[in-house]
């Protein structure tokens, strides 16, 4: 392929993404857009693999962003919380010990924070893929064990729970209004 045409295929597959909304956009759309946009067909095999290489790579820049920002939260949040930061009681800690370091379940899952005494919010392992977990925990003998009470999120369905928090929010405090 001509490095000229690849730059440009590269440049419009990269401005197509940026203004999309990616939890909607997918890679045959965002094809169609960019032969749209070149006045080019993009559909012959090694035009397909070369804008498939340009979506990945721009999601996994934006998923190293996003990983960057989640770092830079945590440590603001540190410095934020200063002697605070105890993981005991309702809404308790962060997963960290006082001392500053992690706290994981008897399983290894590492600890975000409690909810209360016997729920906890971890980070998971599970198949290759990272899941947050929202479960109920109880006593086998000494080790405190996951329950089926809960919930595991994929990386993509906390995203998506994440960006509708404000709509819960504000249908929450709708509903409350209505109690009073």
């Amino acid at each position: 392929m001509d490095p000229e045409i690849q730059q440009k295929i590269e440049t419009v597959v990269r401005q197509v993404l940026e203004e999309s909304d990616l939890d909607q956009m997918t890679e045959f759309k965002v094809r169609q857009e960019a032969s749209n946009r070149l006045k080019m067909s993009l559909s012959q095999p090694n035009y397909k693999a070369f804008v498939r290489q340009v979506v990945e790579a721009f999601l996994q820049e934006q998923k190293a962003k996003e990983n960057q920002q989640a770092v830079e939260e945590e440590e603001e949040e540190k410095k934020n919380d200063g002697d605070e930061d105890d993981d005991e009681g309702e809404g308790g800690g962060r997963g960290r010990r006082s001392d500053g370091e992690k706290k994981f379940t008897d399983d290894g899952d590492l600890i975000i924070c409690q909810l209360g005494a016997k729920r906890k919010v971890t980070i998971q392992e599970f198949r290759g893929k990272s899941l947050v977990s929202i479960r109920e925990y109880y006593n086998q003998g000494t080790k405190e064990m996951p329950s089926s009470k809960g919930i595991s999120l994929t990386e993509e369905q906390w995203a998506v729970f994440r960006k509708n928090l404000p709509a819960i929010q504000a249908a929450i405090k709708k509903m409350e209004s209505h109690l009073q």
